[in-house]
């Protein structure tokens, strides 16, 4: 039973901000105005307009006015002034927080000059209130959020995370911390509404099982992407094939990973068939492979084709974009059909695909020219007829 009762009073209880922040202006502000009703024309200031004489109402907006001006000048004043100071400091943590926190501070010279707009006018509904205790819950956590969002290479640096582990990583923590905090601002501000939070919790402690089975393939993907994220398995700029698609990965979110085919098609997978299937990732092998076969014509002598081969394996040996750590091979392989056949195998030392383009380019035109060198040519399929006699001339011939 007393615990039912802490319960109850937990979540019917409000947090009372806005009656925090009066700033005593309604103390001040109210005796100038008594002061109007006695006076000369006291009689028009006093006239009451819907419940609110005419000076109390003048004097909500003026002071709602001036606290639009108090934010102009605390903006121009304070904040950039701050930011001037923080420019000269040697790191930028400092003028990002500044200009993170801008916004938030100047909506919450609106909240406070409504609040203090409602006072003079002597509204004091409960709905008001909360909406303007709601506001500056708002105000609070939106702050809070834009302090996250900035403190992000801190919170990397303070956490000591490898910095192996891709960009996507440190966006899903953001993310886990940002939704963390809207969660607890959302619970706040339905506590001050009188919505049993609790209650809420534990209702969907029955319902878990249903929950779960009808979030099976959400939850599913979500372990997945910290699963990917945590591997480093891949990171946005990558070129990788996954689930028989192949391009270039744009991100890896929380339930899928976007992937720009070559063909500029656009591929949301979600991250439990990732996590479940072969991922090849075509940067980090560091290399690309070039694997041919020249075929010469048969007119070439065992001499020329000597020559050719260990030119062409010395050219391979030498070439600055072919690597050296990986297996190099020139070699007579084969007899095929129309063309004697040199089996080159080599790989290049960058996996860039343009850099590769230009590497596997230079290598085939260095090999035309030492086979133009030695007096040889390429060959291509032909076949050669042999006649092994002629028709006599005038034989007829006759048609069945």
């Amino acid at each position: 039973m007393a615990e039912a009762l802490i319960l109850e009073r937990n979540a019917t209880e409000q947090t009372n901000l806005i009656s925090t922040i009066d700033m005593d202006v309604p103390t001040i502000v109210q005796p100038i105005l008594n002061h109007l009703y006695s006076g000369e024309y006291g009689e028009f200031w006093s006239y009451v307009v819907w419940g609110t004489p005419v000076a109390n109402i003048l004097g909500a907006i003026l002071v709602f006015l001036l606290f639009l001006v108090f934010r102009k000048l605390f903006t121009k004043l304070v904040l950039d002034t701050l930011y001037l100071l923080a420019k000269k400091s040697e790191t930028t943590l400092d003028d990002q927080i500044i200009v993170a926190l801008r916004r938030p501070i100047r909506f919450a010279f609106v909240v406070v000059g409504l609040h203090l707009f409602f006072l003079l006018l002597f509204v004091h509904s409960e709905i008001i209130h909360l909406i303007l205790e709601t506001l500056i819950i708002y105000t609070i956590f939106w702050a809070v959020v834009a302090l996250i969002e900035t403190l992000r290479d801190y919170i990397l640096n303070y956490a000591d995370i490898d910095q192996k582990h891709s960009r996507e990583l440190t966006d899903f923590i953001i993310k886990v911390i940002k939704g963390i905090a809207v969660i607890i601002g959302v619970s706040i501000a339905l506590h001050n509404w009188g919505v049993n939070v609790t209650g809420i919790v534990a209702s969907l402690g029955l319902g878990g099982l249903a929950l779960a089975l009808a979030a099976k393939d959400a939850v599913s993907n979500i372990f997945a992407s910290i699963t990917l994220l945590l591997d480093n398995t891949m990171k946005a700029g990558e070129w990788v094939k996954v689930a028989g698609v192949e391009g270039t990965v744009e991100s890896v979110g929380m339930r899928t990973t976007r992937i720009r085919s070559f063909e500029k098609s656009l591929f949301v997978i979600p991250n439990h068939i990732i996590a479940n299937g072969p991922i090849e990732n075509f940067s980090r092998r560091g290399v690309r492979r070039i694997k041919m076969t020249l075929g010469l014509t048969y007119s070439t002598t065992g001499e020329q084709l000597e020559k050719i081969i260990g030119e062409i394996r010395e050219m391979m040996q030498h070439h600055p974009g072919i690597s050296r750590k990986d297996t190099l091979l020139v070699n007579f392989n084969e007899f095929s059909d129309s063309a004697l056949g040199i089996f080159v195998y080599a790989f290049t030392d960058t996996a860039v695909w343009d850099q590769y383009l230009a590497i596997q380019e230079d290598v085939y035109m260095q090999m035309i020219r030492i086979v133009e060198k030695h007096g040889s040519s390429f060959a291509f399929p032909s076949q050669s007829l042999y006649i092994e006699q002629l028709p006599a001339d005038g034989a007829k011939q006759t048609m069945v």
